[in-house]
């Protein structure tokens, strides 16, 4: 019986992490535990204050505003493409509230492609992969979206507005 039980421990901890595993340091101090947004589903975008797509924040700020009952979104700052992000945290973090009403939660600047992937994004890459999307991290603001019980339901275009229908469908 306690070997049963040994082993059983043992696979657990062994098992691959889920998104709730997760806790990242956000863009204004603190945590963000990925663990208390069970129960709603989860929007990771990675950002960048100086891309063409930078006024998507508008656009995810209002679909945050109208789902936050049951969706949060979390932005990832990242210099992966072209440098559009060189920004210290500080300076992302004002950034975004000064141009965009930002107010949903944003993690400290990490790398979402490449040698240096950050944990997070590497676990959303592999799982993606599984579903059927090759490399999906192309440039910024690509949108990973999982359900309510943390599986990845999609990844969104970095071209593609969160109000359209083809995101919005996953909301309603």
């Amino acid at each position: 019986m306690k070997a049963l039980f040994l082993t059983l421990a043992l696979a657990f901890t062994l098992a691959d992490p889920g998104i709730y595993d997760f806790k990242v340091p956000g863009l204004e101090g603190g945590t963000i535990d990925f663990s208390k947004y069970k129960g709603k589903k989860i929007m990771i975008v990675n950002t960048a204050s100086k891309c063409g797509n930078t006024p998507q924040y508008n656009d995810l700020e209002k679909l945050y505003e109208k789902y936050k009952d049951k969706l949060v979104i979390i932005g990832f700052p990242a210099n992966n493409f072209a440098g559009q992000e060189p920004g210290t945290n500080n300076e992302i973090a004002e950034f975004c509230k000064k141009n965009y009403g930002v107010s949903f939660p944003m993690a400290e600047k990490i790398s979402v492609k490449g040698d240096d992937i950050a944990p997070l994004y590497k676990y959303l890459v592999a799982e993606a992969a599984k579903k059927g999307f090759t490399d999906p991290v192309k440039w910024n603001f690509t949108k990973f979206l999982l359900d309510e019980h943390g599986e990845l339901i999609t990844v969104i275009h970095n071209k593609t507005s969160v109000l359209s229908d083809e995101v919005t469908k996953y909301l309603n």
